[in-house]
């Protein structure tokens, strides 16, 4: 069809498509952001959201007192071997001393000495049962920490049942709230399709077409770019079976249009000549004329071969003679290539002769 536009009205074309592309993108950046908002209408989902809070409140207050508890023996432990360290060192201190002293007493032998002796071995006792009284300390840390422990990962172990079981409900119920979201979405996307189509039947060739195609291309886009991405699969079965069921859908109407199209190429052939090629636009005619075909049938022609004037395949008159100059024109032309004679009027078909001229 350019072929017989105006050079300006290529251009305006061409600007009505930039229009048409520019609507497309202000419409498809604002459904863009809509879908993408859509998940925000559902409320955000925790696994607190359906724990038994009744039976895990107590065990996570049974997890954190352990936690608490075991803390404070770890440091209460930290202070008692301290403790039990300085006690056992001196203990040692004095051990050492003391069988210094037993050495030298046995080595000088003098009674006197006795006293001391006693003393010094009390003394002794005395440090070593601070020693013990230091490792019971200890031990008794070591068991408020293990029961602390024992505790925190019996309680741990029950809140774990409870948490994976929230858990699983938590996951079903995303996937409750992916399959609401994707019926929001596909609620706003798909008549937006069904309209892109009804456009594209009856709309498409209006006078505000670069609006109509603005909006099919925004309809196409948010349906297969926005909507296709968050289909659910579930293995995949879904996702075949909605490609399916849109291949069979578009495959029909195909099938539906070729079966129509080809009835009424049939019922216009079967229409004499002249009302067949003024059924036919200038510009169809000159685009399918440029493609060398039969502007009425669409099959292939030789539009160059001279001797061609009717087409082979359905009758329709491809060229006639000027009425004035009898040049070899198209029968679609408006105007004579040759003297430019308005072809209308007095076009005539081929065979009839010139105005007074005299039969062959």
């Amino acid at each position: 069809m350019s072929k017989s536009l105006r050079l300006s009205e290529k251009w305006f074309r061409r600007g009505l498509w930039v229009v048409a592309l520019v609507f497309a993108g202000f419409l498809t950046g604002l459904g863009g952001t809509l879908v993408n908002d859509l998940p925000r209408v559902e409320r955000t989902l925790q696994t607190d959201d359906f724990i038994d809070r009744a039976a895990a409140d107590p065990l996570r207050d049974g997890v954190r007192e352990a936690e608490r508890i075991e803390q404070e023996a770890a440091n209460a432990l930290e202070q008692a071997e301290l403790k039990r360290s300085a006690a056992a060192q001196s203990s040692r201190s004095a051990r050492e001393t003391f069988d210094n002293w037993i050495a030298t007493r046995h080595a000088t032998a003098q009674p006197d000495q006795d006293t001391e002796l006693i003393a010094r071995t009390r003394a002794l006792d005395a440090l070593k049962a601070r020693e013990d009284a230091a490792q019971q300390k200890v031990e008794a840390q070591q068991q408020v920490a293990l029961d602390a422990r024992q505790a925190q990962e019996a309680a741990q172990r029950k809140l774990s049942v409870l948490e994976y079981d929230a858990e699983q409900r938590l996951q079903a119920e995303y996937r409750r709230v992916e399959l609401r979201v994707f019926g929001y979405r596909l609620a706003l996307t798909l008549p937006l399709l069904l309209i892109a189509g009804w456009l594209f039947v009856k709309k498409r060739k209006s006078t505000y077409w670069p609006f109509v195609w603005g909006f099919i291309f925004f309809a196409l886009f948010a349906f297969f770019v926005e909507l296709v991405p968050y289909l659910p699969s579930y293995g995949g079965y879904v996702r075949y079976i909605v490609g399916i069921v849109i291949t069979v859908l578009v495959g029909r109407y195909a099938i539906v249009g070729l079966n129509r199209y080809l009835a009424r190429q049939k019922l216009a052939e079967a229409q004499p000549d002249i009302v067949r090629r003024e059924e036919l636009s200038y510009d169809t005619a000159l685009t399918r004329l440029a493609k060398s075909v039969c502007p009425g049938c669409e099959r292939p022609v030789d539009l160059k071969n001279a001797e061609i004037d009717f087409c082979p395949h359905c009758g329709i008159g491809l060229f006639d003679h000027c009425g004035t100059c009898d040049a070899r024109k198209s029968a679609f032309s408006k105007f004579c290539h040759a003297c430019g004679t308005s072809a209308h009027p007095t076009a005539r078909s081929q065979g009839e002769p010139l105005a007074g001229a005299a039969p062959a």
